[in-house]
């Protein structure tokens, strides 16, 4: 169990993986600060916090608002003193379409949430992590299996999430000499209001409609859990967790 002043900070909280891994972060004894676009929804994830364990509380936050994710990082040091780990989860993908296809409000509203968001978030979190003391902690970044090979018709989301890999790395290396570690966790296929619709069926490379596998949310839970008490020390840099039948390896 983690010590009980650890502090996170979970962004896309109110649904889905957010509030599973807030959910797992809160059991084990941190004090989590919770944000997403609807109060009502991280609300909903405070209400299924364990008692006797760790505090929530909810930070309503477009994190791809600059002013806002400095207003939940304010909120987070207001009310705790620092922040040890940081979960960027929100995430938002375009309609399935052709690349020629795909508008330019399109192609911004998922870069503005999927990369700058994170950009953001990063910012503010390592400025309090330079500042606390003790100095350092941890970012861990959703990235996603799309960070390694595309579903079709998917550019502006798998490019936001290619390129969390480049900042993933390049917190990893710039963080060193503060003690900020930075891990990249990438999903597959875990059952959440997101993924309703791939047991239906998916489109396929081929052109096909098939359904694919799911794997249940609580092992992703467990696997950011798991990156997130590691000693700073250590380092997971990448892991990959998917729905062990879900077509990945040869996807394509």
């Amino acid at each position: 169990m983690a010590d009980i002043s650890k502090v996170a900070v979970v962004t896309g909280a109110g649904t889905g993986i957010g509030r599973a891994v807030a959910l797992a972060l809160q059991g084990d004894g941190y004090n989590v600060v919770l944000a997403g676009r609807h109060r009502s929804k991280l609300e909903d994830t405070i209400a299924q916090a364990k008692t006797g364990a760790g505090e929530m509380r909810a930070v309503p936050t477009d994190v791809s608002d600059p002013l806002a994710v400095k207003a939940l990082f304010h909120a987070a040091d207001q009310a705790y003193g620092r922040v040890d780990v940081l979960f960027n989860n929100a995430g938002i993908s375009a309609p399935p379409k052709p690349m020629e296809e795909v508008t330019l409000e399109e192609w911004r509203k998922v870069v503005n949430v999927n990369l700058t968001g994170v950009f953001l978030c990063c910012q503010e979190a390592i400025r309090l992590m330079k500042a606390q003391d003790p100095q350092g902690g941890r970012i861990i970044n959703n990235g996603s299996i799309s960070a390694h090979s595309p579903r079709p018709m998917s550019a502006p989301y798998t490019s936001t999430k290619h390129a969390i890999t480049g900042l993933t790395k390049s917190i990893a290396l710039d963080g060193r000499a503060q003690n900020i570690a930075c891990s990249q966790i990438d999903v597959g296929n875990a059952a959440t209001e997101m993924t309703e619709s791939f047991a239906k069926g998916i489109l396929q490379p081929d052109g096909e409609i098939r359904p694919e596998p799911r794997m249940d949310v609580a092992h992703v839970a467990g696997a950011v859990l798991y990156m997130a008490n590691l000693p700073l020390e250590s380092n997971v840099l990448n892991m990959t967790i998917k729905a062990t039948a879900m077509p990945f390896e040869g996807r394509g």
